[in-house]
């Protein structure tokens, strides 16, 4: 089940979604084609769960700071994509109830706190954290509770044959964190080896549930 569009129209144009999809490509681009191992940038700038607890740390920069520098870093193609074509999906409505400046920070903190969320469930971990699936959970938690009944266009494979439904944004985003639920609890087991950060999904997307109509309060003041 792949999504791929809404039906849920803008007033204003979202160019800060815009932007940030522009500036995670380029990053993705610059990664891909860096001339040495791609594997020291990933350490250098990642989001290490050890360090952006304890804040000891033998990287560049300072760990906190790694949380933003690993928010726009991808591991392969399939990921920066997926993130992107979700951000594209469903950032723009947020961007649009929220104005572009609370839009920024709204996404900003859903990804400090999907990165300690994982932090916390795996401390000792020295494993980098990258991507933009924290932040971007939360845009799906803030979506999901403000249009639960936006028609999202979905391609739904069955067997070599595909169908595009409408489907609920209710049912397409619940069905997304179900299956961050189910692998974040099977994964509990190898929390040191590597893979998809779930609880950073999980973390992200209970911030926008929680904190989107704070947001909401703050810009109508």
């Amino acid at each position: 089940m792949i999504p791929y569009k809404d039906d849920n129209p803008t007033r204003t144009f979202p160019f800060i979604t815009i932007g940030l999809i522009v500036v995670n490509t380029i990053i993705f681009i610059l990664q891909a084609t860096y001339p040495a191992d791609p594997r020291n940038v990933v350490f250098a700038y990642g989001a290490i769960p050890r360090f952006i607890l304890t804040f000891e740390t033998v990287q560049p920069i300072h760990p906190f700071l790694t949380i933003f520098t690993s928010m726009f870093m991808h591991g392969g193609l399939f990921h920066v994509g997926g993130n992107m074509l979700y951000l594209w999906i469903f950032g723009n409505n947020i961007e649009d109830r929220l104005g572009h400046t609370r839009f920024v920070i709204f996404y900003l903190f859903s990804g400090i706190v999907a990165a300690y969320t994982h932090a916390i469930t795996s401390p000792s971990s020295m494993i980098p954290m990258i991507g933009a699936s924290g932040a971007v959970s939360g845009i799906l938690g803030a979506y999901i509770l403000l249009f639960p009944h936006a028609r999202i266009y979905t391609l739904v494979f069955f067997g070599f044959f595909v169908r595009v439904i409408r489907l609920p944004a209710l049912f397409v985003i619940g069905f997304w964190i179900v299956i961050q639920l189910i692998n974040g609890i099977l994964s509990r087991g190898f929390v040191d080896q590597g893979g998809v950060a779930w609880f950073a999904h999980i973390g992200g997307f209970v911030f926008g549930v929680l904190l989107i109509k704070f947001f909401l309060k703050a810009k109508m003041r």
